[in-house]
């Protein structure tokens, strides 16, 4: 399944922006569903995601930070083994990537690479991707709203 980007301009100095991307606490103030973030290790290299279903469960998800080129890049990777998403996914990988804008804003590019595991991968594409999509234009609107009170 290919990756699924979005890209927005947010009126915002990269540093501002990064300073929110880069900080896992943060994720609660603008990633979708995320209602807190918990076990952030020295140096926020890895951390775990308490996210809310729309049902109103909550579910855990572990990730680590797998690359970082301040302040222009970052991707982290959701671990899977012995998680809920492990009989769904084989790999689910984001990237940011923010860059200077015309305006005196900010680029920010956001990537998702989400494989499915087994069967799913060649039925559920299309709605994985669709489901991507949604939450990253989700995510891009809660950034604009973190950084204006950043």
């Amino acid at each position: 399944m290919p990756e699924v980007t979005r890209e927005r301009t947010v009126r915002a100095a990269r540093d501002e922006v990064w300073r929110v991307v880069s900080d896992p606490y943060a994720l609660a103030r603008w990633w979708p569903s995320v209602v807190r973030v918990e076990d952030v290790d020295e140096g926020g290299g890895a951390w775990t995601k308490v996210m809310r279903t729309p049902r109103g469960r909550n579910v855990r998800a572990d990730y680590t930070r797998v690359a970082q080129q301040p302040p222009r890049r970052i991707e982290w990777r959701m671990e899977l083994e012995e998680s809920p998403f492990e009989r769904i996914f084989s790999s689910a990988v984001t990237a940011i990537e923010l860059s200077p804008a015309d305006d005196g804003g900010t680029r920010v590019v956001i990537g998702v690479d989400e494989r499915l595991r087994g069967i799913r991968n060649r039925l559920g594409g299309v709605w994985v991707r669709r489901a991507a999509r949604r939450r990253l234009d989700e995510a891009l609107d809660g950034l604009e709203r973190a950084v204006g009170r950043a």
